[in-house]
């Protein structure tokens, strides 16, 4: 029975990695419906539950309570999602100004259902951000009339819904005129309130597991050998390169007082009031890759533009990444004049696209995306000078200007490129100390003598420095956007980076090979996250986003990564350090705890924020599946009592490193290759 679990386990793990990809490739509006929502798969869950079932009982799980309620919530939760799969009703209803209906129309089906109630759209409003035309909410005015109990107004927004009746409302789209809206609806009488509490047995599981004095995180944690002193980790001071610019051929430009006097000027861009430092710092960045050109500010480059177009044009600054692109264009080098771009009137970027276009489907081919790349840049100068890109404030009073001090803070914050100094002071750090570990572990020198102890506190020092300048920039951005920085890729990656050197700077007494550790994950986030540049400014949320669900469910599953990461990382050293490999199993499988309990909570929280924002708790969307999909890879690495290779040390590491790749998928794969809603990239 123990094999025939593990493969229907197993199973179900590959069916519901590359069913993303058939969803995706089959491109239907209704997710899920050539494999999640099949007789089949059910089926496939239906066995599952029922052998762990008789699993739990074979092996006497009762005498676990922990352990019992932990696979006990899980069995509720499938029983919740099957209630919802057999019972549940989904579907949406169109409201027209001054309209009454009583109906409401199913998703899968398009059939007509009956509500026991009537509705009454009085007005919709898209509320906006002040001062801009970035939408902050949408919002339904309604009027419900039930038959045993009157009449009564109700409003429904984004994270805000209505209930009436067992039937449950959430904002969905409107009409372009303004005039209609479109509400999901969702009529769920069993299904939820099942799932919920198998949610809450699965919180009070974890934490028991956790805390729990018989249980096996308990005796990790007391275990001789990670109670030992651990490797040595040491640093070596780097000096720093200082780039020089060519200065090139004198063009016009403000001078420096006039531009610096402009820095703080503040203006509405990118839907927000932000100083014209940053509008600039943008403009220079897009066009060139950096947030300066031959040693002249953002102000000067983008006054020099507005002033004086008829020489900036001739000026080789237009970065073009594409070498088939630079090829059709005849460009010697890696940038273009925008003069390049135009052959008298024509626009010679149109001429190529009308080329290309349609040969690649409805993905754009490479050459594709450098065109339309570059002529997002062409279209900023543009902008420019029509008198569009730049909106000062209006003067009716109608947008509050910032304080000086918050316009201080960005000016400083778009000063100093934080993560371009860590990335590079962390990887260094770490790939020295990483080298030195593994050399000194190798020649068995031991950790002692006066030079050693210099070295790790030098190195300690330095990490502690690495984490205050990492969360100042942090603090700076969440200050200056006024919410939690954790509602796109770039700010994600930022708390990533932040959460492995705390874990690092804590765990460094006990373990102070974690110290090389912590540089390296969070230089590398770092640098992913300064070579994508995925969407640093900082712009308002989206309605859905405006959540206080945000900050839980991303940080914990972020922490939950940062772990899995310090695992990974743990299993190459053990493969390099076979000596070591037990000790370094023991604590990966003391890791192994709160970062699959984290990912499980972050996944469920989600989950409950999904149900108030969009009606359903599961959509089966790529990011939620292949977060399932990890859970349920590392899932597998407890069972060490049943399946013996997981008492392997080197099994056991090699599952480590190959398990991460669920998760390197998860975030940048499904980012970049499936889409969906909850996608970064863009």
């Amino acid at each position: 029975m123990k094999r025939l679990l593990l493969i229907i386990y197993v199973a179900l793990v590959v069916v519901l990695a590359v069913a993303t990809f058939v969803e995706q490739a089959r491109g239907t509006a209704f997710v899920g419906e050539h494999v999640y929502h099949t007789a089949w798969f059910c089926t496939l869950w239906g066995v599952l539950a029922a052998l762990t079932l008789v699993a739990c009982l074979r092996r006497h799980l009762w005498r676990r309570v922990p352990l019992l309620l932990l696979h006990g919530s899980f069995l509720v939760i499938l029983g919740g999602a099957f209630l919802t799969f057999m019972g549940g009703q989904q579907g949406v209803v169109h409201l027209e100004e001054g309209q009454a209906t009583d109906r409401f129309m199913l998703r899968d089906s398009g059939e007509l259902l009956p509500l026991p109630f009537t509705l009454r759209l009085d007005s919709f409003r898209v509320q906006c951000y002040p001062g801009t035309d970035a939408p902050e909410d949408y919002i339904s005015y309604v009027r419900l009339s039930v038959p045993s109990g009157g009449e009564r107004a109700a409003t429904v927004s984004m994270n805000r819904i209505l209930t009436c009746e067992g039937y449950r409302f959430y904002q969905s789209s409107y009409d372009p005129d303004g005039r209609g809206s479109w509400l999901s609806v969702n009529h769920d009488p069993w299904g939820i309130g099942v799932t919920y509490a198998g949610y809450a047995l699965l919180g009070l599981s974890m934490l028991w597991v956790l805390l729990g004095r018989g249980g096996e995180f308990r005796r990790l944690l007391r275990h001789p050998l990670l109670r030992k002193g651990g490797f040595l980790a040491v640093f070596l001071l780097l000096g720093t390169a200082v780039a020089v610019q060519a200065q090139g051929r004198k063009l016009p430009v403000l001078k420096q007082r006039q531009a610096d006097s402009l820095a703080a000027v503040q203006v509405i861009y990118h839907d927000r009031v932000t100083p014209l430092n940053t509008l600039a710092r943008d403009f220079v960045l897009k066009l060139t890759g950096r947030p300066t050109y031959k040693g002249l500010t953002p102000e000067q480059v983008l006054g020099g533009w507005l002033l004086h177009p008829e020489v900036w044009k001739d000026e080789p600054m237009i970065r073009i990444r594409s070498t088939a692109l630079r090829r059709r264009l005849g460009l010697e080098g890696d940038f273009a004049r925008l003069s390049d771009l135009f052959d008298g009137q024509t626009y010679r970027l149109q001429a190529y696209w009308d080329a290309s276009a349609g040969k690649a489907g409805d993905k754009l081919s490479p050459l594709e995306k450098a065109i339309v790349e570059t002529d997002e840049k062409v279209g900023l100068i543009l902008m420019l000078q029509n008198g569009t890109l730049i909106r000062p404030l209006p003067t009716d009073g109608s947008v509050a200007p910032l304080s000086d001090v918050k316009v201080r803070a960005e000016l400083l914050y778009n000063r100093i490129p934080f993560s371009q100094v860590l990335f590079m002071f962390n990887l260094t750090m770490g790939l020295l100390a990483f080298g030195l570990l593994l050399y000194k572990g190798m020649r068995r020198i031991p950790p002692a003598g006066r030079a050693f102890r210099a070295m790790e506190r030098v190195f300690t020092c330095a990490l502690w420095a690495a984490l205050l300048f990492q969360a100042a920039g942090y603090i700076l951005r969440w200050y200056i956007g006024g919410r939690i920085p954790l509602g796109n890729g770039y700010e994600t990656m930022q708390f990533l980076a932040l959460a492995t050197l705390l874990l690092s700077g804590l765990f460094r007494r006990r373990f102070p090979f974690t110290l090389p550790f912590g540089f390296l994950l969070s230089g590398f986030a770092l640098l992913v996250s300064w070579l994508g540049q995925m969407n640093p400014q900082i712009t308002p949320l989206m309605p859905v986003l405006v959540s206080p669900w945000l900050s839980s469910h991303v940080s914990l599953i972020m922490m939950s990564y940062a772990l899995f990461a310090f695992m990974m990382l743990n299993g190459v050293l053990a493969l390099c350090l076979r000596r070591e490999a037990l000790r370094l199993m023991l604590l990966s499988r003391l890791l192994l705890y709160p970062a699959t309990f984290f990912l499980g909570a972050g996944i469920f929280l989600g989950a409950i924020w999904a149900n108030v924002s969009w009606g359903h708790y599961w959509a089966w969307d790529p990011k939620e599946v292949w977060a399932l999909v990890t859970f349920m890879v590392y899932g597998v690495a407890f069972h060490a009592r049943s399946l013996r290779c997981f008492r392997r040390p080197v099994f056991f590491h090699v599952y480590m490193i190959a398990a991460f790749l669920t998760v390197l998928m998860t975030y940048f794969g499904v980012n970049y290759v499936l889409g969906g809603m909850h996608s970064y990239a863009g």
